[in-house]
């Protein structure tokens, strides 16, 4: 539409234009006719005589004559005058059309452009979505992996505690046949043997110098747990600050029960009951009856009950693994009264059971003991591999 309208205007020009032409030649033409008339006339004249002057009605028409060639020559240059107004015209109409073309282009130009940027946004966005989507979908399969993980574990803690369980019952049991075995061999043994009064009396002897350095320590022992208690509190170990300050309560314990106690000697049986196991500790050989070697097994219980707790402590604490560094590992008195065998060996045997509690409660296992009926307790392998007792019969 915009192409038939310029080849239209430009038609009109070219008409215009022609007009103007033909109306100036014309003119022209006219005007070198006169002229060519007059030069004429006057060349006439100095042959003439001047016999006399125009008439009237020549003048008339001479005077018509000029006045049409007056009149037709402001005619044409009116039309002339017009027809640059038309050009002119035409011009400035031309050039609002080019800027309403540039313009509606530009705007045209415009709307593409927040077109695509609003499709650029929502592209963005619907990407944007959809990662969100993706990461959802990436954490819920995540947690339910954790979900079935923990699941998993715990059906194998579960089964763990229940065949751990299994294995304590049936350790407790071959113990108990063992002790009843023991015994029996030990009742044969002391039908047939039995100490001399003599061998008695040095035990009994022994007995007592060791009750009293051992009544004489547990006060010195105190003090120094005491202190050591406080740099707990100090360091900010809460849990181990709580496990030290129930250490504490039972030495007390065992000081003031140590004091009211009144030991029968010579109806107590460890003094006169042969010896029936052999051990090994230290580079030496050592020799126990079944009253001593049930308190060496207790020992090595005791210090791994007191272990796992110290490793519990240490961990919820977040502090690092270090079983030397508590004060129940270098005291390894915990459970011993001073009677039957001596301090050096009960210590030994408590620290034994304490390194493995201290590692399963660090490391929040049961690796070499288990949690049954309220207590903790060594495996009855664990037991037998540390104390290695040989029998002597």
């Amino acid at each position: 539409m915009k192409q038939v309208r310029m080849i239209g205007t430009a038609l009109v020009l070219c008409l215009l234009l022609g007009a103007g032409t033909r109306g100036y030649a014309f003119q022209d033409r006219d005007e070198n006719k006169h002229q060519r008339d007059q030069r004429k006339t006057q060349q006439n004249q100095p042959n003439q005589r001047p016999q006399s002057q125009p008439s009237h009605a020549e003048q008339s028409r001479q005077a018509e004559m000029n006045r049409r060639q007056a009149e037709q020559h402001r005619q044409m240059e009116q039309s002339r005058q017009q027809q640059e107004r038309m050009r002119q015209q035409e011009i400035s109409r031309q050039q609002r059309m080019q800027e309403q073309q540039r313009l509606s282009r530009q705007h045209e130009q415009e709307i593409n452009t927040q077109q695509q940027e609003r499709l650029q946004q929502r592209q963005l966005q619907l990407e944007q979505q959809r990662t969100q989507q993706r990461q959802r979908d990436t954490n819920r399969r995540q947690e339910e992996r954790s979900f079935q993980e923990r699941q998993q574990q715990l059906i194998r803690q579960q089964e763990q505690a229940a065949q751990q369980q299994r294995q304590v019952e049936f350790d407790r049991q071959q113990q108990a046949q063992e002790r009843q075995l023991e015994l029996n061999r030990q009742q044969q043994a002391l039908q047939q043997q039995r100490l001399s009064q003599v061998r008695q009396q040095q035990l009994i002897q022994q007995q007592q110098q060791r009750v009293a350095q051992y009544r004489r320590s547990l006060y010195e022992q105190q003090q120094h747990l005491q202190w050591q208690t406080e740099e707990l509190q100090r360091q900010n170990r809460i849990a181990q600050y709580r496990f030290q300050r129930e250490y504490l309560d039972h030495l007390r314990q065992e000081e003031m029960r140590l004091r009211e106690a009144r030991h029968d000697y010579y109806s107590d049986p460890y003094f006169y009951s042969p010896p029936i196991y052999r051990y090994y500790r230290g580079g030496n050989y050592y020799e126990v009856n079944q009253y001593g070697a049930d308190l060496l097994r207790r020992a090595v219980n005791y210090g791994y009950a007191e272990g796992y707790r110290a490793g519990l402590a240490d961990r919820e604490d977040r502090w690092r693994f270090d079983y030397r560094d508590c004060y129940a590992y270098q005291d390894a008195n915990y459970g011993y009264d001073g009677y039957w065998e001596d301090q050096e060996a009960y210590n030994y045997y408590f620290r034994r059971g304490f390194e493995r509690g201290y590692e399963d409660g660090y490391y929040s296992r049961y690796q070499y003991g288990t949690f049954y009926n309220g207590g903790y307790s060594v495996l009855g392998g664990v037991l037998t591999q540390i104390l290695n007792f040989v029998a002597l019969r």
